[in-house]
């Protein structure tokens, strides 16, 4: 994310009126987003969390605005204090289905993981998760800023995925996996070019798809 595209998250911060997720029924309130959507390489995350207090009302926004000290600590926070639930898609998945369906995969996926059978559920966004029987929902534009339980649920599923991005960044270190989590900056476009992709990169994606061997 550049610093124009974070002045401008700030500014839509200021901007936007909140949203008091106490308000929906029927409970519980779940929010859900997700990360990694406009990535080379890989896995899609998405993170579903039940509020279990007003604690994190005024803590909590979109993940990219904080550091990642900040996050982690706020995750560990979230983990511990609240219901979570991660979902994932694999590289697989998102190349047999497209970035849209694997997201929204991954979403039904931590939905799911809460084990909760009804509730609300606030997806950031403008889709609805498809297939989630039993759950009112409603979709909020921006909502990582605007809506505590989305902007926890941003705040995971960034943390896990980033974690195991360090951990591929280890396993294959000509990539850079570590620095940029996979996203399209100039390095990885340039790893790319120089190795290859690896199983990790999404064979249906440009910056990757050219330099595919065979």
């Amino acid at each position: 994310m550049t610093k124009v595209d974070i002045e401008m998250a700030r500014k839509a911060e200021t901007d936007l009126p909140k949203i008091d997720w106490r308000e929906f029924s029927p409970g519980p309130v779940i929010g859900v987003d997700e990360v990694g959507r406009g990535c080379l390489a890989g896995p899609v995350y998405a993170s579903a969390v039940i509020l279990q207090s007003d604690e994190l009302n005024d803590l909590v926004t979109d993940s990219k605005l904080l550091s990642e000290a900040r996050r982690e600590e706020l995750a560990d926070v979230i983990l511990k204090n609240h219901l979570v639930g991660i979902g994932t898609a694999s590289v697989q998945e998102i190349d047999e289905l497209n970035i849209l369906q694997a997201s929204l995969l991954a979403m039904r996926r931590a939905v799911a993981k809460l084990k909760v059978k009804e509730g609300h559920v606030l997806v950031d966004g403008n889709q609805k998760i498809p297939g989630l029987k039993g759950f009112e929902q409603t979709t909020v534009i921006k909502g990582d800023l605007r809506v505590a339980p989305i902007s926890a649920a941003s705040i995971v599923a960034k943390v896990a995925r980033d974690r195991l991005m360090k951990d591929l960044g280890i396993e294959y270190p000509v990539y850079g996996f570590e620095e940029h989590k996979g996203y399209s900056t100039p390095g990885h476009k340039q790893s790319i070019v120089l190795h290859g992709p690896c199983r990790w990169h999404r064979r249906s994606f440009s910056g990757v798809k050219e330099f595919l061997e065979g």
